[in-house]
């Protein structure tokens, strides 16, 4: 039950900081409350969607039982990128033109922070076994002293959101901060995947690996494209 109780605590503070951080954007990013309201959970769900597909795929368990899927776990990295998928379709769909991932970039660092937390009581998501004295031992797993790559992530997410704040709130990266964001998380997440017992997917990398391989010249392509409008604009 720690997924869904580490969630949930996530969703909470996330909404918190959603809360304090809007005065810094309430400004530029305008929308009536059917948009935000329609916005906000299309990118939720999608988010959800694709944070469990690989569950779905890879496992018949979770085929044949929905309590399975609800409260097994999920990948950070596709869900964060369905979120965003989610978040531009809902858009689409209501006919916004206003840039909003400002916005995110800061409470959902910090949802996941709190999130990622859950992975760690819940004993998943462990790294490979470490002689440095901050290792832990998983006694569901075995009785080796590991890697808390759950913990480097919860620490990654929240220090990015104290960033992430500190450049929203000088107005740095202004439009670009859920780029920011994807962008340090993926270059975070290929080089801790060497700290998993994930098997080699191809060429000596995993699977994630391969997925960020794809993603950050994806991202990195649509900050181009914002920059270009932008001067275009100007």
């Amino acid at each position: 039950m720690y997924y869904p109780l580490f969630t949930l605590l996530g969703c909470i503070a996330g909404a918190f900081t959603t809360k304090y951080t809007s005065k810094y954007t309430a400004e530029r990013i305008k929308l009536s409350t059917a948009d935000k309201t329609f916005i906000l959970l299309s990118g939720f769900c999608s988010a959800i969607i694709f944070a469990k597909l690989p569950f779905v795929l890879l496992s018949q368990d979770v085929l044949h039982n929905a309590g399975s899927f609800l409260f097994s776990g999920k990948t950070v990295l596709l869900g964060l990128v369905g979120g965003y998928l989610g978040v531009e379709l809902g858009k689409w769909f209501r006919g916004v033109k206003t840039k909003t991932g400002d916005s995110f970039a800061v409470p959902v660092a910090v949802a996941i922070g709190v999130g990622r937390l859950g992975c760690f009581y819940g004993g998943c998501c462990y790294g490979v076994e470490t002689k440095l004295p901050w290792g832990v031992v998983f006694p569901t797993v075995d009785q080796l002293s590991r890697h808390p790559n759950q913990l480097y992530e919860a620490a990654f997410h929240l220090l990015m959101a104290g960033l992430l704040f500190w450049m929203l709130k000088n107005g740095i990266l202004r439009g670009q901060l859920i780029k920011v964001y994807f962008l340090a998380y993926f270059g975070f997440r290929f080089l801790t995947e060497f700290l998993r017992p994930e098997i080699d997917w191809a060429g000596g990398l995993s699977a994630y690996q391969w997925a960020v391989v794809v993603l950050v010249p994806i991202f990195i392509s649509l900050w181009y494209r914002d920059t270009q409008k932008i001067r275009f604009q100007s």
